[in-house]
């Protein structure tokens, strides 16, 4: 009966059947977010099950990101389990770099994972990872800031309105920043958040010809509004901020709005953690009334290296951790508002989620982000905070370099894209699309 409570009867069933007649040791890379911290601390549940042990290697998302394609792209054979993205799911995938997730157990429902999640981490219809959780980015923000600041958030707000409201909230004798936003170098950190918010205001990375277009007014535009809203109402030091440090410093009453990831929604409110837990509103991404959000999608998910030497234990772990089962064990042991989010549909569904205040903004958010359709001019990529071709990793690291560079004064903003569209063209023009 405990078994059947903590992961489901189907689930369970399912992976009693495949226990493997020896114990392996499977090793893991992945990110120091909280839910995989959780993870991490709920897989005795996955060993009493299945006899095997789990090593963890937990790493900074840059410095994981580095790790995982170092050694998928030189076979290193470190890891018997990646968690990556959508952006590298299904290009590892078509390159052969990963095993396929197409054999999973019926008891695991694959169908019931989310269409955005599901189709973003596949190749050619076949399933390369499996989203842990999936996210899009929302507004967070301090209600009784916004009350006192003599504003109302809207569902659905423009960029004017959060610049306003942030420098209205803005109490430097109290150590209150009216905006807390990544500016952190990394493709996925800081680049990440400014390429999505770019978007909404009608830039993009490159043209139907795969010309670089930072010499653009859209994205100058981005840029200087960033920077002023951020010198004016953001954190000392944010340039180095990333989601971990923003996330502490919204704990800490010291934020108050942040726009980044929807999964950050369950520890802002959680009353052990939070200084502010009952005092957390959420909205959409802000937009400029150009007819896109600055919302972005993706999914930490884990994938199978080919080549693993423990591929079959392999699968049964990443059937534990991705399962109906393993959110009805975290439900179980730390409640419905901390399970992971945006993978599943049948969450959505579950009256016991229904309530949870952050769940429908979440789902909102993540329905509303389209990878075919993220810019308002076209554009020859699919993606919407990332450009799904293998050398956009390397190009936007370099990119989001010099943009943290212009964040810190170091250089001016008009100095930092005209570096980003040397380098850009340079590289298309290396890699033979220009």
């Amino acid at each position: 009966m405990i078994l059947r409570n903590a992961l489901g009867a189907a689930t369970a069933l399912a992976m009693l059947a495949t226990v493997s007649a020896h114990a392996d040791t499977i090793t893991i890379a992945t990110v120091n977010n909280g839910d995989m911290i959780r993870m991490q601390g709920m897989t005795d549940d996955f060993t009493k099950q299945t006899g095997h042990d789990v090593e963890w290697v937990t790493l900074e998302e840059n410095v994981l990101r580095q790790r995982v394609t170092t050694d998928i792209t030189t076979k290193g054979g470190a890891f018997d389990i990646m968690t990556i993205g959508m952006y590298e799911a299904p290009i590892w995938g078509a390159n052969g770099w990963l095993v396929p997730l197409d054999d999973l157990s019926a008891g695991y429902d694959v169908d019931d994972i989310l269409p955005a999640m599901r189709g973003g981490l596949s190749h050619e219809g076949t399933l390369y990872a499996a989203p842990f959780y999936g996210e899009s980015s929302m507004i967070m923000y301090r209600t009784d800031l916004m009350e006192k600041a003599g504003m109302e958030m809207p569902d659905a707000p423009s960029w004017a309105f959060i610049a306003k409201a942030a420098r209205a909230m803005t109490d430097r004798d109290e150590e209150i920043n009216g905006i807390c936003l990544r500016g952190k170098a990394g493709w996925g950190e800081g680049g990440a958040f400014i390429t999505a918010m770019s978007n909404s205001f009608g830039a993009r990375w490159f043209d139907e010809d795969w010309n670089a277009q930072f010499d653009s007014r859209e994205w100058s535009d981005t840029l200087n509004f960033f920077v002023n809203m951020m010198n004016d109402a953001g954190p000392p030091g944010y340039a180095t901020n990333g989601f971990n440090e923003n996330l502490s410093l919204f704990q800490q009453g010291k934020c108050g709005m942040w726009i980044d990831a929807t999964v950050a929604a369950s520890f802002v409110t959680n009353p052990d953690d939070s200084k502010v837990a009952d005092k957390v509103g959420f909205a959409l991404a802000p937009d400029n009334g150009l007819g896109k959000r600055s919302n972005w999608l993706w999914a930490w998910a884990l994938a199978i290296p080919a080549g693993t030497q423990n591929e079959a234990a392999a699968k049964q772990f990443i059937e534990w951790a991705t399962s109906k089962g393993y959110i009805e064990l975290v439900a179980d042991k730390e409640g419905w508002a901390n399970v992971p989010p945006g993978a599943r549909v049948s969450l959505y569904e579950n009256a016991n989620y229904k309530d949870i205040p952050f769940a429908q903004m979440t789902l909102d958010s993540i329905l509303s982000a389209d990878p075919n359709n993220s810019t308002v001019d076209p554009s020859p990529y699919v993606g919407i905070q990332f450009a799904a071709i293998p050398e956009f990793a390397g190009i936007a690291t370099e990119v989001s370099q010099e943009f943290s560079a212009a964040y810190a004064g170091q250089q001016s903003v008009e100095e930092a894209l005209e570096k980003a569209q040397a380098i850009t063209n340079e590289a298309m023009e290396a890699a033979g699309y220009r």
